[in-house]
Protein backbone atom coordinates (compact mmCIF):
# COMPACT_ATOMS: atom_id res chain seq x y z
CA UNK A 1 0.00 0.00 0.00
CA UNK A 2 1.62 3.68 -1.09
CA UNK A 3 2.12 6.10 1.48
CA UNK A 4 1.10 9.45 0.86
CA UNK A 5 2.70 12.56 2.28
CA UNK A 6 1.06 15.71 2.42
CA UNK A 7 2.88 18.29 -0.28
CA UNK A 8 4.42 21.21 0.64
CA UNK A 9 1.59 22.97 -0.79
CA UNK A 10 -0.05 21.71 1.80
CA UNK A 11 1.74 22.69 4.83
CA UNK A 12 2.23 26.44 3.43
CA UNK A 13 -1.89 26.27 3.78
CA UNK A 14 -1.82 24.71 7.14
CA UNK A 15 1.11 27.20 8.35
CA UNK A 16 -1.33 30.26 6.55
CA UNK A 17 -4.18 28.92 8.12
CA UNK A 18 -2.21 28.89 11.51
CA UNK A 19 -0.99 32.54 10.96
CA UNK A 20 -4.54 33.63 10.10
CA UNK A 21 -6.10 32.07 12.87
CA UNK A 22 -3.34 33.96 15.45
CA UNK A 23 -4.02 37.21 13.87
CA UNK A 24 -7.42 37.09 14.85
CA UNK A 25 -7.09 35.45 18.06
CA UNK A 26 -9.14 36.73 21.34
CA UNK A 27 -5.56 38.32 22.55
CA UNK A 28 -4.81 39.99 19.38
CA UNK A 29 -7.96 41.25 19.32
CA UNK A 30 -8.19 42.77 22.53
CA UNK A 31 -4.72 44.32 22.01
CA UNK A 32 -5.55 45.93 18.80
CA UNK A 33 -9.24 47.26 20.62
CA UNK A 34 -7.08 48.78 22.98
CA UNK A 35 -4.79 50.32 20.72
CA UNK A 36 -7.92 51.96 18.53
CA UNK A 37 -9.49 52.96 22.17
CA UNK A 38 -6.15 54.63 23.11
CA UNK A 39 -5.91 56.17 19.65
CA UNK A 40 -9.45 57.45 19.81
CA UNK A 41 -8.82 59.22 23.56
CA UNK A 42 -6.06 60.91 22.17
CA UNK A 43 -7.65 62.29 18.69
CA UNK A 44 -8.08 66.29 18.80
CA UNK A 45 -5.93 67.05 21.82
CA UNK A 46 -3.25 69.13 21.88
CA UNK A 47 -0.18 68.10 23.29
CA UNK A 48 3.12 70.05 24.45
CA UNK A 49 6.19 68.11 25.51
CA UNK A 50 9.11 70.39 26.33
CA UNK A 51 12.56 68.81 25.85
CA UNK A 52 11.42 67.61 22.64
CA UNK A 53 14.57 68.06 20.74
CA UNK A 54 16.30 64.93 21.53
CA UNK A 55 16.06 61.78 23.58
CA UNK A 56 12.63 61.02 25.62
CA UNK A 57 10.90 64.06 24.37
CA UNK A 58 11.50 63.37 20.93
CA UNK A 59 10.59 59.34 21.43
CA UNK A 60 7.26 61.12 23.26
CA UNK A 61 6.18 63.14 20.16
CA UNK A 62 6.82 60.75 17.53
CA UNK A 63 4.80 57.81 19.87
CA UNK A 64 2.02 60.49 20.24
CA UNK A 65 2.09 61.20 16.39
CA UNK A 66 1.71 57.31 15.95
CA UNK A 67 -0.55 56.63 18.25
CA UNK A 68 -3.25 58.95 17.00
CA UNK A 69 -2.14 59.66 13.19
CA UNK A 70 -5.68 61.14 12.12
CA UNK A 71 -6.40 64.17 14.40
CA UNK A 72 -3.36 65.52 16.71
CA UNK A 73 -1.59 68.86 17.44
CA UNK A 74 1.75 68.71 19.04
CA UNK A 75 4.15 71.65 20.24
CA UNK A 76 7.58 70.98 20.60
CA UNK A 77 9.62 72.82 22.75
CA UNK A 78 13.19 73.37 23.46
CA UNK A 79 16.35 75.60 23.07
CA UNK A 80 17.07 73.86 19.66
CA UNK A 81 14.65 75.50 16.86
CA UNK A 82 16.32 73.95 13.39
CA UNK A 83 16.45 70.16 15.95
CA UNK A 84 12.69 70.33 16.34
CA UNK A 85 12.50 72.04 12.93
CA UNK A 86 13.51 68.38 11.63
CA UNK A 87 11.93 66.51 14.32
CA UNK A 88 8.47 68.18 12.93
CA UNK A 89 9.51 66.92 9.22
CA UNK A 90 10.46 63.57 10.81
CA UNK A 91 6.81 62.99 12.11
CA UNK A 92 4.71 64.34 9.29
CA UNK A 93 6.79 62.15 6.56
CA UNK A 94 6.00 59.03 8.93
CA UNK A 95 2.52 59.73 9.27
CA UNK A 96 0.96 62.75 7.33
CA UNK A 97 -0.79 65.59 7.63
CA UNK A 98 -3.22 64.48 10.42
CA UNK A 99 -0.74 65.35 13.14
CA UNK A 100 0.23 69.14 13.29
CA UNK A 101 3.22 70.00 14.54
CA UNK A 102 4.00 73.47 16.04
CA UNK A 103 8.22 73.68 16.48
CA UNK A 104 8.91 76.69 19.02
CA UNK A 105 12.18 77.72 20.81
CA UNK A 106 12.00 77.68 24.79
CA UNK A 107 14.26 78.11 27.45
CA UNK A 108 11.99 76.72 30.22
CA UNK A 109 14.83 77.98 32.56
CA UNK A 110 14.11 81.56 31.62
CA UNK A 111 11.04 82.52 33.60
CA UNK A 112 10.31 85.99 31.59
CA UNK A 113 9.75 83.65 28.76
CA UNK A 114 7.83 80.79 29.95
CA UNK A 115 5.39 83.35 31.59
CA UNK A 116 4.83 85.03 27.83
CA UNK A 117 5.38 81.25 25.96
CA UNK A 118 1.14 80.81 26.42
CA UNK A 119 0.29 84.36 24.90
CA UNK A 120 2.44 83.98 22.12
CA UNK A 121 1.22 80.76 21.11
CA UNK A 122 -1.00 81.01 17.75
CA UNK A 123 -5.03 81.13 19.02
CA UNK A 124 -5.89 77.62 17.31
CA UNK A 125 -2.99 76.24 19.73
CA UNK A 126 -3.76 77.66 23.09
CA UNK A 127 -6.27 75.00 24.24
CA UNK A 128 -3.17 72.68 25.35
CA UNK A 129 -5.06 69.29 26.70
CA UNK A 130 -1.50 67.30 27.83
CA UNK A 131 1.82 69.02 29.82
CA UNK A 132 4.52 66.90 29.24
CA UNK A 133 7.23 68.42 31.44
CA UNK A 134 10.17 66.80 30.42
CA UNK A 135 12.98 68.87 29.95
CA UNK A 136 16.04 68.16 32.36
CA UNK A 137 19.81 67.82 32.70
CA UNK A 138 22.43 67.01 35.44
CA UNK A 139 25.70 68.64 34.69
CA UNK A 140 28.89 66.78 36.58
CA UNK A 141 29.56 64.36 39.62
CA UNK A 142 31.29 66.85 42.28
CA UNK A 143 30.85 66.17 45.43
CA UNK A 144 30.34 69.20 48.53
CA UNK A 145 31.99 72.08 48.57
CA UNK A 146 33.47 71.26 45.10
CA UNK A 147 30.05 71.88 43.02
CA UNK A 148 30.01 74.53 40.86
CA UNK A 149 27.94 77.43 41.43
CA UNK A 150 26.77 77.86 37.79
CA UNK A 151 25.66 73.73 38.33
CA UNK A 152 23.53 73.98 40.98
CA UNK A 153 22.41 77.06 39.30
CA UNK A 154 21.46 75.30 35.76
CA UNK A 155 19.95 72.51 36.96
CA UNK A 156 17.76 73.78 39.73
CA UNK A 157 16.37 76.31 37.44
CA UNK A 158 15.71 73.71 34.41
CA UNK A 159 14.92 70.70 36.31
CA UNK A 160 13.05 72.46 38.80
CA UNK A 161 12.48 76.54 38.53
CA UNK A 162 11.04 75.34 35.12
CA UNK A 163 9.33 72.68 35.19
CA UNK A 164 6.87 74.50 37.95
CA UNK A 165 6.80 77.98 35.67
CA UNK A 166 5.63 75.34 32.99
CA UNK A 167 2.88 73.84 34.59
CA UNK A 168 2.28 77.42 35.90
CA UNK A 169 1.93 79.13 32.77
CA UNK A 170 -0.83 75.91 31.61
CA UNK A 171 -2.53 75.08 34.49
CA UNK A 172 -4.93 77.84 34.32
CA UNK A 173 -5.99 76.13 30.60
CA UNK A 174 -6.78 73.39 32.46
CA UNK A 175 -8.54 75.05 35.10
CA UNK A 176 -11.22 77.13 33.24
CA UNK A 177 -12.88 73.71 31.74
CA UNK A 178 -16.41 72.29 33.15
CA UNK A 179 -16.24 70.32 36.37
CA UNK A 180 -13.50 72.31 38.20
CA UNK A 181 -11.05 71.72 34.71
CA UNK A 182 -9.66 69.62 32.92
CA UNK A 183 -5.93 68.01 31.41
CA UNK A 184 -3.02 65.85 32.01
CA UNK A 185 -0.04 67.18 33.82
CA UNK A 186 3.23 64.20 33.31
CA UNK A 187 6.16 64.80 34.95
CA UNK A 188 9.26 63.16 33.78
CA UNK A 189 11.06 62.80 37.61
CA UNK A 190 13.62 60.03 37.95
CA UNK A 191 14.87 57.36 40.35
CA UNK A 192 17.34 59.90 41.47
CA UNK A 193 14.38 61.71 43.09
CA UNK A 194 13.21 58.34 45.42
CA UNK A 195 17.22 56.93 45.74
CA UNK A 196 19.98 59.91 46.12
CA UNK A 197 23.95 58.73 45.37
CA UNK A 198 27.25 59.65 45.89
CA UNK A 199 28.12 62.33 43.18
CA UNK A 200 24.74 63.28 42.21
CA UNK A 201 23.73 65.16 45.14
CA UNK A 202 22.26 68.56 43.33
CA UNK A 203 20.82 66.51 40.45
CA UNK A 204 19.01 63.94 42.93
CA UNK A 205 17.54 67.10 45.11
CA UNK A 206 16.03 68.40 41.86
CA UNK A 207 14.49 65.46 41.11
CA UNK A 208 12.84 65.02 44.57
CA UNK A 209 11.84 68.54 44.46
CA UNK A 210 10.07 67.44 41.59
CA UNK A 211 8.29 64.44 43.53
CA UNK A 212 7.28 66.62 45.77
CA UNK A 213 5.62 69.26 43.68
CA UNK A 214 4.13 66.45 41.94
CA UNK A 215 2.69 64.53 45.02
CA UNK A 216 0.87 68.29 46.28
CA UNK A 217 -0.21 69.31 43.09
CA UNK A 218 -2.06 65.76 42.71
CA UNK A 219 -4.15 66.00 46.14
CA UNK A 220 -4.67 69.96 45.53
CA UNK A 221 -5.96 69.22 42.08
CA UNK A 222 -8.34 66.26 43.56
CA UNK A 223 -11.76 67.67 42.95
CA UNK A 224 -10.99 68.38 39.73
CA UNK A 225 -10.74 66.25 36.15
CA UNK A 226 -6.96 67.08 36.16
CA UNK A 227 -4.92 64.16 36.22
CA UNK A 228 -0.89 64.29 37.71
CA UNK A 229 1.20 61.88 36.93
CA UNK A 230 4.72 61.01 36.73
CA UNK A 231 7.05 58.65 35.53
CA UNK A 232 10.49 58.02 36.68
CA UNK A 233 12.93 56.23 34.83
CA UNK A 234 16.12 54.33 35.77
CA UNK A 235 18.94 54.12 33.71
CA UNK A 236 18.02 55.46 30.13
CA UNK A 237 20.77 55.52 27.03
CA UNK A 238 20.19 59.07 25.57
CA UNK A 239 22.30 62.82 25.75
CA UNK A 240 22.04 63.40 29.65
CA UNK A 241 25.64 61.85 30.24
CA UNK A 242 27.37 63.63 27.55
CA UNK A 243 25.95 66.44 29.26
CA UNK A 244 26.50 65.25 32.21
CA UNK A 245 29.87 65.20 31.77
CA UNK A 246 30.60 67.92 29.54
CA UNK A 247 30.78 66.92 25.94
CA UNK A 248 32.71 63.69 26.72
CA UNK A 249 31.41 61.05 24.96
CA UNK A 250 34.13 58.53 25.76
CA UNK A 251 32.70 58.96 29.90
CA UNK A 252 29.18 58.89 28.92
CA UNK A 253 29.51 56.09 26.94
CA UNK A 254 31.37 54.30 29.98
CA UNK A 255 28.45 54.79 31.99
CA UNK A 256 26.34 52.21 30.09
CA UNK A 257 28.92 49.97 29.05
CA UNK A 258 28.17 46.48 29.63
CA UNK A 259 24.59 46.51 30.22
CA UNK A 260 21.48 47.33 28.12
CA UNK A 261 20.01 50.97 28.91
CA UNK A 262 16.47 51.45 28.42
CA UNK A 263 15.85 53.70 25.46
CA UNK A 264 13.85 56.59 24.72
CA UNK A 265 11.54 54.74 23.09
CA UNK A 266 10.38 52.65 26.41
CA UNK A 267 9.81 55.40 28.76
CA UNK A 268 7.87 57.18 25.79
CA UNK A 269 5.65 54.45 25.13
CA UNK A 270 4.62 54.88 28.87
CA UNK A 271 4.05 58.45 28.72
CA UNK A 272 1.53 57.70 25.71
CA UNK A 273 -0.41 55.16 27.23
CA UNK A 274 -0.60 56.95 30.85
CA UNK A 275 -2.51 59.96 28.76
CA UNK A 276 -4.29 57.34 26.74
CA UNK A 277 -5.96 55.63 29.49
CA UNK A 278 -9.86 56.89 30.27
CA UNK A 279 -10.31 60.50 32.29
CA UNK A 280 -10.89 58.24 35.57
CA UNK A 281 -7.86 56.11 35.47
CA UNK A 282 -4.17 58.23 36.80
CA UNK A 283 -0.98 56.40 36.60
CA UNK A 284 -0.20 58.46 39.50
CA UNK A 285 3.49 56.98 40.14
CA UNK A 286 5.51 54.74 38.35
CA UNK A 287 9.12 53.41 38.43
CA UNK A 288 10.57 51.71 35.07
CA UNK A 289 14.15 50.37 35.14
CA UNK A 290 16.09 48.10 32.86
CA UNK A 291 16.25 44.38 33.71
CA UNK A 292 20.03 44.70 34.95
CA UNK A 293 19.28 47.93 37.27
CA UNK A 294 17.45 47.94 40.65
CA UNK A 295 18.60 51.47 42.15
CA UNK A 296 20.95 54.15 40.84
CA UNK A 297 24.10 52.40 42.36
CA UNK A 298 22.70 48.49 42.22
CA UNK A 299 23.30 47.45 38.93
CA UNK A 300 24.63 43.93 36.83
CA UNK A 301 26.70 45.07 34.37
CA UNK A 302 28.70 41.87 32.27
CA UNK A 303 32.48 41.79 32.64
Amino acid sequence: MPLYLPSTQFFRTLSAIRISRSLFSPATHIRVMASAAMSKRLAGRTILITGASSGIGKSTAIEFARTSPKNLRLILTARRIDTLKEVAQEIQKEVGNGVKVLPFQLDVSAPDDVRSFVGKLPEEWREIDVLVNNAGLVKGVAKAPEIEEADINVMFATNVTGLINMTQAVLPIFKKRADGGAGDIINIGSIAGRDPYVGGSIYCATKAAVRSFTDSLRKELVATRIRVIEIDPGQVETEFSVVRFYGDKAKADAVYAGGEPLTPDDIAEVIVFAAGRRENVILADTLIFPQHQASPTVMYKKS
